[in-house]
């Protein structure tokens, strides 16, 4: 069986992957809070873990992984979203949330075996926060529940942070019903015009973090093997995760690997809509960017580093994978998926070295284990390929062609040299040699400054 290596966040070292059970292999991602549209840099993670989920499911078998991950759909932000749209709660969770896995299925990627709600999660949370009050790791004030942090104590080790330096170097919401600064909300109390629910505690709705912990006991058990999410989760959310589910459940291990992926960036820049540069994955599909040439984009840069999003890399990977889908078109991929496929992939998701030998692959003209690799990243899938199918330039190549051989006739090249700068001008690669004349779309492809050659 291939062996799998993954840097744990936790012990910060690269560790081979061992699931508590090989036959119930079991994965926790954190996913959005549904009031708008995903920027990019919220697709990063579910692609990064997507191609976790197909390693999985390569080695353990698909009736052998479970995949979780969850809708934040209670949130203050969604509460102000409503207020200042005039809109139902309800009515905007579920657009957003169609509107998610709308989007991440243009990216190609597979949809988890559960995606829990948090507002059909309640009961276990209250019962968990119950738990938590009742061994004094955590206590009411003021119809909030607070957990106490420094009862725990490592709290800090998943980020690498002491409590007094997190004190010191962050903001922490200072309040009279708190023990202690740093103790963080459970439960909090809801006006009448706030989602709420009945608990011992008054009415009220959960803090953001004991959402992840109840769902992920009631759907994975109190022990799993895979927790993921973007670094910008690891503190404060998935250190309190660890803190609040460990002392719950003390004799379980909650996630044993944790994974966290990069930001994203845009042109060199931190995404910013003061500087222009932040874009929704559906901002992207409407330009026309296809769905396969993002997720390329993503895969070409380590999980584990920060990726530069750029027109230059959009432009080359649509090229790219052009040729690929012509060079496969009408074969099936082999059997086997190619062993260094497998091998990159495995070796934390090394998907940058994956791509690499699928352009060795390309470059010795074997397509069946091509299309096999790829597929094994989401890539070439047929489903996801509609936008190259409108590029058949094969009238083009046959203009081109005939164009060629009356000027070696003749030994005026000028209208072969016309024909050449046109096909440029569209964004096609021209390419001439004694075998004939091959013309494949490149970056900035665009059919309409073609129609008048023909």
């Amino acid at each position: 069986m291939t062996t799998i290596k993954l840097h744990n966040t936790r012990t910060r070292r690269k560790e081979v992957f061992e699931p508590i059970d090989a036959n119930n292999v079991r994965m926790y991602v954190c996913g959005p809070t549904v009031y708008d549209r995903a920027h990019i840099g919220n697709a990063r993670p579910v692609v990064v873990f997507d191609v976790l989920y197909r390693l999985l499911r390569h080695i353990y078998g698909v009736e052998h992984v479970t995949y979780v991950r969850n809708f934040t759909d209670v949130d203050d932000k969604i509460n102000a979203r409503a207020a200042e749209s005039g809109r139902q709660i309800g009515e905007i969770t579920e657009e957003t949330i169609r509107w998610y896995l709308d989007d991440m299925s243009a990216l190609g990627s597979i949809e988890p075996n559960a995606m829990p709600r948090a507002t059909q999660y309640i009961p276990q949370m209250v019962a968990m926060i119950e738990k938590l009050i009742s061994d004094e790791f955590a206590y009411e004030g003021n119809g909030h529940v607070l957990f106490r942090v420094r009862k725990y104590s490592d709290y800090g080790a998943l980020s690498g942070r002491s409590v007094d330096d997190m004190i010191a170097g962050a903001r922490v919401e200072v309040a009279p019903y708190k023990e202690d600064p740093m103790d963080f909300v459970l439960w909090k109390p809801s006006r009448d015009d706030q989602p709420g629910w009945g608990s011992p505690w008054g009415r009220g709705r959960p803090g953001w973090h004991i959402e992840c912990s109840a769902m992920s006991l009631e759907l994975l058990g109190s022990s799993f093997d895979i927790h993921g999410g973007g670094n910008d989760l690891m503190f404060p959310h998935h250190e309190n995760e660890v803190a609040q589910s460990c002392c719950a459940y003390p004799e379980s291990e909650f996630a044993r690997y944790w994974l966290h992926n990069e930001m994203l960036q845009v042109e060199g820049k931190k995404m910013s809509k003061s500087l222009g540069n932040f874009f929704t994955v559906r901002d992207l599909l409407d330009q026309g960017i296809p769905g396969e040439v993002i997720r390329f984009v993503f895969l070409s840069t380590h999980y584990g580093k920060p990726m530069d999003w750029t027109a230059k890399k959009a432009g080359e990977a649509e090229a790219t994978l052009r040729k690929w889908r012509k060079s496969t078109d009408g074969c099936a991929p082999s059997a086997i998926i190619p062993t260094g496929i497998v091998a990159a992939i495995a070796d934390d998701l090394n998907t940058a070295g994956a791509i690499t030998e699928l352009h060795r692959l390309a470059n010795a003209g074997n397509t069946e284990e091509l299309l096999a690799g790829a597929l094994m990243l989401g890539l070439l899938e047929d489903n996801h390929g509609e936008w190259a199918r409108g590029a058949d330039l094969s009238g083009f190549e046959a203009l081109l062609a005939d164009a060629r051989a009356h000027a070696m006739k003749s030994k005026n090249f000028s209208e072969v040299d016309r024909l050449k700068a046109a096909f440029v001008e569209a964004g096609v690669e021209v390419r001439m040699s004694k075998s004939g004349v091959e013309l494949l779309p490149a970056a900035g492809f665009d059919a309409s400054k073609l129609e008048s050659l023909l």
